[in-house]
């Protein structure tokens, strides 16, 4: 049965809870040098999800303290063309959609063949330029949103994995909106990544792995999975029990509610900068907003992590 999506918290559980201006029986709040500390170490993951998306120059907003800022409201545009997709990949390989503007969503597949249409939204006169782009590789299939070449930067390329590239010449309020909406088979491994919108993969029977810059990232499966975005939150639901990598659900600005089997076995790392963290699991503060602990027999990482938000692990 595909995983339950992560719900309400079940009464009757004891919980584990460490509030971020709380240090052992004193409320000292954090250091300066903890912040900062801290500071970078989200600034380097939101680096890296940038690169791991692939982008390289991407207009957009710039942080400097406060909390993350909010993507402007897409307009009405109406919807123009349509792009659809289907074929057989192999269980085990994956289908990897990039985005830049735009919802990705991806659900069970009935059957053994993945289907992928997208949906353009946007002035008129730039629809075109934006194109929808099929890479074929040893891994699988890639999928790409390729928008129009700035002048001066390097040509915009769909490729999988960390390879390619973005440049950007509008802004997300004045951009084409292309929202992917994915079939995956059982086994295929799914792979999400934008930069300006939500992504969502729900009830899948495999792996899954979602990136966005500025969204919500919600995942239920009965595989693994991560989840990464720099502005919003991550609700997740992890079916294996034992994991044969390091799993991270990480943000900026936003909530982390992370589900997983009562009989897992991970070694966890909590952080928060202000916010809260609570755990079905026995975990101990190790530091201001800071909780680590091992469950089971222990074993792959599992990194729960928020600037500003609440960090929530629960059994299932």
């Amino acid at each position: 049965m595909p995983a339950a999506y992560p719900g309400r918290r079940r009464k009757g559980k004891a919980r584990h809870e460490s509030r971020a201006n709380q240090a052992g029986p004193t409320r000292e709040g954090f250091s300066k040098e903890e912040m900062m500390k801290r500071t970078a170490a989200f600034t380097a993951i939101a680096l890296a999800t940038a690169w791991s998306l692939g982008c390289v120059e991407v207009s957009g907003p710039v942080v400097d303290g406060g909390e993350w800022p909010e993507w402007p409201e897409w307009p009405e545009w109406p919807v123009g063309e349509t792009f659809d997709w289907r074929g057989q990949i192999a269980q085990g390989d994956q289908i990897e959609i990039k985005g830049i503007f735009g919802d990705i969503q991806a659900t069970a597949a009935a059957g053994n063949e993945t289907v992928v249409s997208a949906t353009k939204a946007g002035p008129a006169g730039k629809l075109a330029g934006v194109a929808i782009e099929i890479v074929t590789h040893a891994r699988g299939v890639t999928i790409c949103a390729v928008y129009p070449d700035v002048p001066g930067q390097r040509r915009n390329e769909c490729a999988p994995g960390d390879a390619g590239n973005v440049s950007l010449r509008d802004s997300a309020a004045n951009a084409v909106r292309v929202t992917f909406n994915v079939q995956v088979p059982e086994g295929v491994e799914f792979v999400g990544r934008t930069i300006a919108g939500d992504v969502e993969a729900i009830d899948l029977r495999s792996d899954a792995f979602l990136m966005t810059i500025g969204g919500d990232a919600r995942v239920s499966t009965t595989g693994i999975a991560t989840a990464t975005t720099m502005g919003g939150s991550i609700v997740a639901s992890v079916g294996e029990a034992d994991w044969d990598r390091d799993l991270a659900f990480t943000t900026m600005s936003g909530d982390v509610t992370v589900t997983i089997p009562s009989d897992a076995n991970a070694r966890v790392e909590a952080s928060v900068l202000t916010g809260h963290i609570t755990s079905d699991f026995p975990l101990t503060q190790v530091a201001p907003g800071k909780m680590e602990g091992v469950i089971g027999n222990g074993g792959q990482r599992l990194e729960l992590a928020t600037v500003s938000g609440d960090v929530n692990l629960l059994q299932r």
